[in-house]
């Protein structure tokens, strides 16, 4: 039988590392690829994309892969970080990781890959793949602490289907284990957090680089002036660290949450405390992907609203193919327009997902 080629997609991380080498026990012929998406300086902050490269050149060699270097800082800049400029212009709270996946890893990637002969790609994310009656579907993966289908629900069937998930039924206290066996560089490195171009350094001074911020009144509910902010941008529906509003007369001795935003005033409105407002009944979600079947008349399913969200009971009415109205079942609490909402069976099948587009 011809020998199945696959790419891989090396971040210099312990779960592509270990992905890699499991597709080669199964005897398919490996090929790493390691993606420079962002070459801005850092100037304050944790920049590791020299560090990742190296630490991919030895993963590489000694697993006895060959691998290469692209670079989509060009396509990075046009479909991810312009997105996600735009919707902070907007005040909204975009998902780039969601987008890096759509635009890069599963777009400019699995193209480059193809290209090469490979009849596969390959990722360290934790989700599954299932073949059933010709189809391919997108499942939540063995680890559940470390499920990734939120991040690929704008995945299409045949981008999957041309995609293996090495990692899908094993945990990350065994992919650390087998790192760790086979004397990886990468087998105890800490695993990348913050946003995906942006890494570990100061968000609010990265972001007034591209936005000029602009200051503002913070206001209650009910019209009264309680401070200042430092830009609309910087504050999400449901915070309540950084806002510097302190004791006030007249109100409880409570913490303050963000409750909603007012771009076209410059007007953040807050809190003192819990309340009705922070909550929603439902959601408007557009340019909803499928990524397998197409659903066309309404059903319940469960929901994530964002990535560490415990999955939620809803209804779903269906607007068209690609709008539809989320009813939730209990209400949710800080649900943010910008994000997506990512649908799921009860078997941990991923429907697909779409943009939170209006509150309900």
């Amino acid at each position: 039988m011809e020998q199945k080629t696959v790419v891989v997609g090396l971040s210099g991380g312990v779960d592509s590392s270990v992905a890699a080498y499991l597709l080669k026990q199964q005897g398919y012929n490996v090929v790493g690829l390691f993606m420079v998406n962002w070459e801005e300086d850092t100037i304050d902050g944790n920049c590791t994309a020299e560090q990742d490269f190296e630490d991919v050149k030895r993963v590489a060699n000694k697993l006895n892969i060959p691998y290469y270097t692209v670079n989509y800082a060009k396509e990075y800049n046009e479909n991810v970080f312009k997105y996600f400029l735009d919707e902070y212009k907007k005040g909204y709270t975009p998902n780039p990781d969601v987008m890096c996946n759509k635009e890069i890893k599963f777009g400019p990637f699995l193209k480059f890959a193809m290209e090469l002969g490979a009849d596969y790609i390959a990722t360290g994310h934790y989700c599954k793949r299932v073949d059933r009656d010709g189809k391919v579907y997108l499942y939540k993966a063995y680890d559940k602490s470390k499920d990734q289908t939120y991040f690929l629900n704008q995945l299409s069937a045949e981008q999957l289907s041309k995609t293996l998930f090495p990692l899908a039924d094993i945990d990350k206290t065994e992919v650390r284990e087998i790192a760790k066996k086979l004397g990886l560089v990468t087998a105890n490195k800490k695993d990348s957090t913050g946003i995906c171009f942006i890494g570990e350094r100061n968000f609010k001074k990265f972001l007034s680089g591209y936005l000029p911020a602009q200051k503002g009144k913070i206001k209650d509910l009910q019209g009264n002036v309680v401070g200042e902010h430092d830009g609309i941008m910087y504050y999400t529906i449901g915070q309540r660290r950084g806002l510097n509003i302190g004791g006030k007369n007249g109100y409880d001795n409570d913490r303050w949450f963000v409750v909603k935003k007012d771009v076209a005033t410059n007007t953040l409105y807050v809190n003192c405390g819990e309340c009705e407002e922070m909550y929603s009944n439902g959601c408007i979600v557009t340019e909803f992907n499928w990524i397998t079947d197409v659903v066309t008349k309404d059903f319940e399913c469960a929901v994530k609203l964002r990535y560490r969200q415990p999955d939620q009971a809803i209804e779903v009415k269906i607007i068209d193919k690609h709008t539809l109205q989320l009813n939730f079942k209990t209400k949710q609490r800080a649900v943010t327009i910008g994000q997506f909402a990512v649908l799921y069976g009860e078997d941990g099948l991923c429907y697909g997902g779409g943009r939170i587009d209006k509150l309900i």
